[in-house]
């Protein structure tokens, strides 16, 4: 493809993705596609000549359009907010075009330095203190994983360096809890700590982690022979986004010498308003942190920023130092290889500086607040109807719901509750998600697409009654 059917095709791609956003509102939010269908749809030899690129692009409409759920859709309310807007996607794009590749502050400086000033940017915009050193991942498994990996080595005295794991002679333990993200057992896993040294640890009311209990298991591990190595909170559990009692989790830590990471995955972002720095009391006695600019921020996926207050630990862990990326400024850089687990890099950075350069906070601030209020206007509507409940407190932008008809309970109102969500999504109208915690299914409303205003929190409201309601 030469310069000018790249410049020609580009602007065609650019057009069709400005009709997508127009046309997206009248679009179902999932499509009615079945296993396989898409397969179908697609020759299953390569194709052995060039294709005309129009027809590429015309496979757009015929083949990926029909066969997605739109995540960007107003009426999107599942999972998470993740978030691709305007800005970031150009950013994107300008970092795909560009090609380079961040072995080295030396094979990209540009790379290197705009992503160490974004994650200053973001720790600034979080009220989060100069002790915080950001570097970007792709996700906030990636980042739990490698915050585990760093706590493994603080507690072994970097045991890496000789027979790792296998030459210890007790077993190295975990807490986290229910409200945790799965990628929390899977970073342990992936770690070598094992399953059987992760402890879930007892919840509160509104699912957040009892530090009385989470001391006791501590205790109890220390009575059994056993070593605690690492703390993982929640601020936004995966669930309900329950928010665990940082202060006195970091005074545990801080005690019994665990290392503390936090995951704010998706409620970071919010740390960008003051009034919701509360969620944060406490952050500054943790050792790791990591937020995901590609959920509710508005960053394109992947864009998650880890953070932590000693860096020279983390250098240490991850280092990797090969003759042929060495140079003669290394001395003076950092080389952001060193901060994770792969040695290259994409420019991932220019898109976030797209983004807060083109809102600005205020422009992010005022997103997050509509979606706040609009969450809180929903509960107190489900709140004030019969038969129905909101199971969970709300302290972002997630409701979570529960239709509880006179004399259903049980097995049977579980039941309930997730096939009426899952006739709501068949008919798409919306898209919400169904979740279990302790006392049954339970169905999340996640508020946060860029485009969704209080309208189409009101039409989700409606049919989510017509579909709960009238079977």
């Amino acid at each position: 493809m030469s310069p000018e059917e790249f410049r020609r095709f580009g602007h065609q791609l650019i057009d069709w993705l400005a009709d997508h956003q127009q046309r997206l509102p009248n679009l179902p939010v999932q499509p009615p596609t079945r296993p396989g269908d898409v397969r179908a749809l697609i020759p299953e030899e390569p194709p052995q000549q060039p294709e005309p690129f129009d027809a590429i692009l015309a496979d757009l409409d015929r083949v990926v359009a029909p066969n997605l759920t739109w995540w960007q859709h107003p009426r999107f309310f599942g999972f998470f907010p993740s978030n691709a807007l305007n800005a970031g996607i150009l950013g994107d794009l300008v970092s795909t075009g560009l090609g380079v590749l961040g072995l080295s502050w030396q094979a990209a400086p540009a790379l290197t330095e705009i992503e160490e000033v974004v994650t200053d940017w973001l720790r600034r915009m979080a009220g989060l203190s100069a002790q915080w050193t950001g570097a970007i991942q792709d996700t906030a498994s990636t980042a739990t994983l490698v915050a585990l990996l760093c706590a493994r080595e603080r507690t072994t005295g970097f045991g890496l360096a000789g027979g790792g794991l296998q030459a210890e002679d007790k077993p190295l333990i975990v807490y986290t809890s229910a409200g945790s993200h799965s990628s929390v057992e899977k970073g342990a896993l992936l770690a070598g700590f094992g399953r059987d040294n992760v402890r879930m640890v007892a919840i509160d009311e509104a699912r957040a982690m009892r530090p009385d209990a989470l001391a006791a298991a501590i205790a109890d591990d220390r009575a059994a022979g056993r070593t605690p190595c690492a703390i993982v909170a929640a601020v936004g559990g995966t669930a309900t986004t329950s928010v665990d009692p940082l202060a006195p989790i970091a005074a545990i830590a801080a005690r019994e010498n665990l290392w503390l990471h936090v995951d704010a995955a998706m409620a970071g972002s919010a740390m960008i308003l003051p009034e919701c720095r509360w969620m944060f009391d406490g952050i500054e006695g943790a050792d790791s942190l990591v937020v995901n600019a590609h959920k509710w921020l508005g960053a394109p996926f992947d864009c998650s920023l880890a953070y932590v207050r000693d860096e020279a630990h983390l250098l240490r862990v991850m280092s990797t130092n090969p003759s042929y990326l060495a140079s003669a400024v290394d001395s003076e850089v950092r080389n952001l290889r060193d901060t994770g687990i792969p040695l290259g890099r994409r420019f991932r950075a220019l898109k976030l500086w797209f983004l807060i350069r083109e809102q600005g906070v205020s422009g992010l601030q005022a997103r997050l607040r509509r979606d706040i209020a609009n969450a809180q206007a929903l509960a107190e509507r489900v709140a004030a109807t019969p038969d129905w409940q909101v199971v969970a407190p709300v302290p972002l932008q997630t409701v979570c719901v529960r239709h509880v008809p006179e004399g259903l309970m049980g097995d049977a109102l579980d039941a309930h509750n997730r096939a009426w969500a899952e006739a709501h999504n068949r008919s798409g109208l919306a898209f919400v998600t169904a979740a279990r915690i302790e006392d049954g299914w339970m169905v999340r409303v996640s508020i946060g697409a860029p485009s969704t205003e209080w309208e189409d929190v009101e039409a989700l409201w409606a049919a989510m009654r017509r579909f709960a309601e009238n079977g």
